[in-house]
Order: C-alpha cells, then sequence, then structure tokens
C-alpha cells in the first residue's frame, strides 16, 4: 500500500493486515489476533480482569479506553456534536447512532420480515418476535415477554400500580402512552381519526376501525353455534353468553344474575331508586330510558311513533300527545 514506517517492526505488524495473518490465539476460546497485547486484552474476558477503576465511584474497566468514556459521566464532558441539530454526545458512537435520525439509514435489516433498524441492538431484540424467546418472565403467572419494559407494564397488573395520574380527574393509569394519553382526549375532546366516507371523528384509532364496518358492511366475528356474525368481538362475547348461560353480572342485594353489564345497572336502580331520565314536558322521573334516546322533543316523537316495544319513560311520554298505539274494535 506504500505506507512508510520508522521502525521494522511497526512495518511487521502492519504487513498483518495484508496477509491475514493472526498468529496469537486464545487457548480458551480459540480467537486469534494478529498482535500480543489484543491477545492479552482479550483474556480479560475470561479472568473477569478489571484493572482500570474510577476514583470517584469505584466502578472497574477492562480497558483504558473505558475508564476515560466513563469519566466524561462526572465531569460532563460531551466532545462530540451533532452539526444537524446541535445535540452533545460522550461517545463518538453514540454521535454515529443518533446521526441515522437525520440520514434515515436504517443498515441492519430482517431477514425474515425485511424490517430495518438503526442500531443492530434494535434487530437482536426484534428477532424474538420470530424465534418465539421471551426472556422476560413474570414471576406472578409465569408469562413470558420480548422486551424488559413490557414484562415491567404487564407486572403492574398484580401489582395495582397507576403511576400516571390524570391531572384534572385525578384517574389513575398503568401506561403513560395508550392510556393517560388516550384518556386525556375526554378532557380536551380531541378526535384526531376521521371516517372518510361520513365525516364522523373518533378519539382513537381502534373506535374508527369498527365504525368503518358499518360502512363496509364487515362481520368478522362469527359465533361457532349459530352462525351469526358480528361487527366487534366484545358482542359476539356477549352473545356467547345466550349459548352458555354465563350470567356473569350478579346483584348483591337480591342475587339476581345477568348476562349483560347494562341490564344489571338497570336492575341496580329498583334497589337505590335513581331515576336519571327526566320528562321535559312534567319533569317525572325514570329509572331507564328504553331502546331509543331523544336527542330533540321531534325526534322522540318520531321515533317512539315509528317503534311499539318502549320502556316506561316512552310509554308515559304518550300522556303528552295524541298517539294512542292501542285499539279496540269498534263496539256493536
Amino acid at each position: 500500500c506504500g505506507k512508510s514506517f520508522t521502525y521494522k517492526g511497526s512495518l511487521d505488524r502492519h504487513i498483518k493486515i495484508h496477509t491475514g495473518e493472526k498468529p496469537f490465539t486464545c487457548q480458551q476460546c480459540g480467537k486469534s489476533f494478529r498482535y500480543q497485547g489484543n491477545l492479552s486484552h482479550h483474556m480479560r474476558i475470561h479472568t473477569g480482569e478489571k484493572p482500570y477503576t474510577c476514583k470517584q465511584c469505584g466502578k472497574s474497566f477492562r480497558y483504558q479506553g473505558n475508564i476515560s468514556h466513563h469519566m466524561r459521566i462526572h465531569t460532563g464532558e460531551m466532545p462530540y456534536t451533532c452539526k444537524q441539530c446541535g445535540k452533545n454526545f460522550c461517545h463518538q458512537g453514540s454521535l454515529g447512532h443518533h446521526m441515522r435520525i437525520h440520514t434515515g439509514e436504517k443498515p441492519y435489516t430482517c431477514q425474515h420480515c425485511g424490517k430495518s433498524f438503526s442500531q443492530h441492538a434494535n434487530l437482536k431484540v426484534h428477532m424474538r418476535i420470530h424465534n418465539g424467546e421471551g426472556p422476560y418472565t413474570c414471576q406472578h403467572c409465569g408469562k413470558s415477554f420480548c422486551h424488559q419494559g413490557s414484562r415491567s407494564h404487564h407486572m403492574r397488573i398484580h401489582t395495582g400500580e397507576e403511576p400516571y395520574t390524570c391531572k384534572q380527574c385525578g384517574k389513575g393509569f398503568s401506561q403513560q402512552g395508550r392510556s393517560l394519553s388516550h384518556h386525556m382526549r375526554i378532557h380536551t375532546g380531541e378526535k384526531p381519526y376521521t371516517c372518510k366516507q361520513c365525516g364522523k371523528c373518533f378519539s382513537h384509532q381502534g373506535s374508527l376501525s369498527h365504525h368503518l364496518r358499518i360502512h363496509t358492511g364487515e362481520k368478522p366475528y362469527t359465533c361457532q353455534h349459530c352462525g351469526k356474525s358480528f361487527v366487534q368481538h366484545g358482542n359476539l362475547k356477549v352473545h356467547m353468553r345466550i349459548h352458555t348461560g354465563e350470567s356473569p353480572y350478579t346483584c348483591q342485594l337480591c342475587g339476581k344474575s345477568f348476562s349483560q353489564h347494562w341490564n344489571f345497572e338497570v336492575h341496580m336502580r329498583k334497589h337505590t331508586g335513581e331515576t336519571p331520565f327526566t320528562c321535559q314536558q312534567c319533569g317525572k322521573n325514570f329509572s331507564h330510558k328504553g331502546k331509543y334516546k331523544p336527542y330533540t322533543w321531534q325526534q322522540h316523537l318520531e321515533r317512539f311513533t315509528q317503534h311499539g316495544n318502549l320502556g316506561p319513560w316512552k310509554v308515559h311520554m304518550r300522556i303528552h300527545t295524541t298517539v294512542k298505539p292501542l285499539h279496540l274494535p269498534p263496539a256493536k
């Protein structure tokens, strides 16, 4: 290559780069090295020797370079600066990883699905999806997870920990991203997901996906007993109670059980005396509104003239209207 050296020994060592010669071999693992010094450093992996110790915190390191980098934690030194955004880093490697944010470079690609990553560690974690590896196990229920963070979130099911609190209503959540962020839309009224067919807006992506099935007619959840199909899995789950006879909602006062939660809620009003539905004409209160909710008085009139299966509230409204759905034959 034409490179020049002051000493013959330096030239001899350099030549090994071209010849590929690695005469120094580790007797424990068989790995070979070009230079004796590299082998000596490598042996510390097997011996556990860490001769370089930080005087401030006592942490030990195998190599002089590692302790030099470590000392920047204590000194606050960040000599490597991103020229695009000005962010500073302790290590050259950290700057290199950061630069991929600006360049969009993702050099590590999954051979199974083609997904690419900016860092090798992220690819390594991703591979657990394909090989089924779950190295993080819950000590309570035995469930395994690909990521340490996923297990930490899962543990809150057992501990009941809710570290994220809504500042407006005080409600606690186990996760900040999905749970608290979604909940905040109740207070802000934000509905960022819009149906392109009818313009209706939703606070969650999942709600929009369910809504779109109204337009497409898709009912992907089918009962294996009777063949009836449903738009949402929750509806199928409730329907299955017809076949299983399951009634999971039980009144603690009278022992009556219900297959659906809303039926249970209506029943409880018999015991509590709660009457949340009020007639706007005379002020009379009722425990439930029946099948349809009147948004305006005119809508109410239209709806209850079309439907005969009405609840107490709607039956009562006939007092204020001229509708008489039951007719006797004329007397002879």
